[in-house]
C-alpha cells in the first residue's frame, strides 16, 4: 500500500520533503523528469514510510498525500 504519493507532474523538486523525513525514505527522482522539466521527489521505500506526514507540512506546493 503506498501511504506517499507526490503529484508527479506538479512537482518542482525543490527538496524539502527530503530533508523533512525521519526516516530517509524520500529521495530525489533523478532519472526522469515531469512535464515541466523538473526532478521529482519519490518515497523509495512504502514500507518504512510512518506516515508522519512530515514531508507533506513541509511542501510549499502542496503537492504530497498522505495515506494510513
Amino acid at each position: 500500500m503506498e501511504k506517499m504519493k507526490v503529484d508527479f507532474d506538479r512537482c518542482k523538486g525543490c527538496g524539502l520533503c527530503v530533508d523533512a523525513c525521519p526516516k530517509g525514505i524520500v529521495k530525489m527522482r533523478d532519472e526522469k523528469l515531469n512535464k515541466e522539466g523538473y526532478i521529482t521527489a519519490v518515497c523509495v521505500n512504502q514500507e518504512d514510510c510512518i506516515a508522519c506526514a512530515l514531508c507533506a507540512v513541509m511542501c510549499p506546493d502542496c503537492v504530497i498525500t498522505i495515506t494510513k
